[in-house]
């Protein structure tokens, strides 16, 4: 569970528990997080932020206060329902090239695309790729992910095991 980084290893730490939880559900308090890892909280929404986003196949939901709690939740994509909607809220009309990376991390750590396949689109949705001026450039990102993903939900195609 080791990181190089204090970030790393708190997104190790949270990404631990929610694989030893049944239902791929934790709820965590931002302070207790913060004082076992001698950080502050600021530090812990950081990491929620950047780490446990929706591109990267997470729901965070938080309360503020003195009895607040996050709680965090991986989405599955294996149900084609379930894989509409976050396909949607994740992208939406535009998307951002982080954005789209990291959807392509998420996939490939699904077994819906291997290390190669991942890097290769990559390199097709890369700003370089693609030249056109914002926000044209997120427009049509967007597309091509969209497209991406209703490729890999046929019934037809195998996984990338």
């Amino acid at each position: 569970m080791e990181g190089k980084t204090l970030a790393d290893r708190i997104e190790n730490y949270i990404k631990w528990l929610l694989k030893s939880s049944a239902d791929g559900i934790v709820e965590l308090q931002r302070q207790e997080l913060a004082e076992r890892f001698t950080c502050v909280p600021s530090q812990i929404s950081y990491v929620l932020s950047t780490r446990f986003t929706i591109e990267r196949g997470y729901l965070v939901e938080s309360r503020r206060g003195g009895g607040g709690y996050i709680r965090i939740a991986r989405v599955p994509l294996n149900a084609e329902e379930r894989l509409k909607g976050w396909v949607h809220e994740a992208l939406g009309e535009y998307l951002s090239q982080e954005a789209a990376v990291e959807l392509l991390e998420r996939l490939g750590e699904e077994g819906l695309l291997t290390r190669r396949e991942q890097l290769l689109l990559a390199a097709a949705i890369n700003r370089q790729a693609l030249p056109v001026e914002l926000p044209r450039r997120d427009q049509v990102r967007a597309c091509i992910m969209k497209a991406i993903i209703l490729t890999l939900m046929r019934d037809d195609f195998p996984s990338a095991g």
